[in-house]
């Protein structure tokens, strides 16, 4: 099953995507694709329901983030062994663990912005897991019983916010617009596997990432059973997991994104997305 949500930005509906591709409305049926939304007495019981049920959306309507009343927003660094040696860094014992904030989430399509200052503007495709009902200390073996399913996500970095300007990586990761989520939040039952998804990314239809999740260091169950020592995940937090090679500030010279720049994105079976950058104010 795939879950969605359509309609303005601050507004948006639930629906999910139909076996001819068309976006069907949830609205009469949950308030929203949230909280306990995702439980999995939840996921089983939209599944029952014949989309042909469902009032059609219209066409060309924007598609917003795949998750609404996101909590936390967790982000791993330097997940992807072949990332990692790109950027010169040494493949961490522990998952990196860091948070986006909340209010950098937008729909897949949405524009990116470049911040005020802005030098390096990067971009990372990353596979992410959303939490479908609460977890806590739980082992590596249970921790898939509390993911609701999976998505795509642009984990925009600006590299010089992040890496020169002191602290921590969040200043880097958190501005207004870096975190487009979705198309799709593409259940677990659907999804099946995703120890090997091809996952690209291109850049004004260059291809600069061309990956696959099967070089992920920590797999998705052992970071839901890692992070949930340190915190309670409940339904809706999402896991940005890491990125494959081929960011901008990988390629030799660096390359930055830059105000009409267009990216396209996307992960096998997930679905993909389509940003403009654009300049703030602009």
């Amino acid at each position: 099953m795939k879950l969605l949500r359509h309609g303005p930005s601050g507004a948006e509906k639930p629906g999910l995507l139909d076996a001819e591709g068309r976006i069907r409305d949830l609205s009469g049926v949950v308030a929203d694709i949230a909280g306990d939304v995702l439980s999995p007495d939840s996921l089983s019981a939209l599944a029952a329901i014949d989309p042909a049920s469902l009032p059609l959306v219209a066409e060309g309507t924007r598609i917003g983030p795949c998750v609404g009343r996101v909590g936390k927003f967790l982000c791993i660094g330097l997940n992807y062994a072949d990332h990692a040696a790109e950027t010169g860094a040494t493949v961490p014992d522990e998952p990196i663990l860091f948070m986006k904030a909340t209010s950098a989430i937008t729909g897949p399509d949405d524009v990116i912005i470049q911040p005020r200052d802005s030098t390096k503007l990067d971009w990372e495709v990353e596979l992410g897991v959303v939490i479908g009902s609460t977890a806590r200390y739980v082992s590596e073996a249970e921790a898939l019983d509390h993911v609701a399913g999976y998505c795509v996500i642009n984990d925009v970095s600006e590299r010089a916010f992040q890496l020169e300007r002191g602290g921590t990586w969040d200043k880097g990761k958190g501005c207004d617009s870096f975190g487009p989520i979705g198309p799709w939040l593409v259940t677990k039952d659907e999804a099946g596997a995703v120890d090997d998804l091809g996952m690209w990314l291109e850049v004004n239809g260059r291809r600069f990432q061309d990956g696959s999740s099967k070089t992920m260091v920590f797999k998705p169950a052992e970071l839901v059973s890692y992070v949930s020592r340190f915190m309670s995940l409940q339904p809706g937090d999402v896991i940005s997991t890491g990125t494959p090679p081929g960011v901008g500030m990988g390629q030799k010279p660096p390359v930055y994104l830059q105000p009409g720049d267009v990216i396209e994105l996307g992960i096998e079976g997930l679905g993909r997305q389509r940003q403009t950058v654009v300049a703030e104010g602009g």
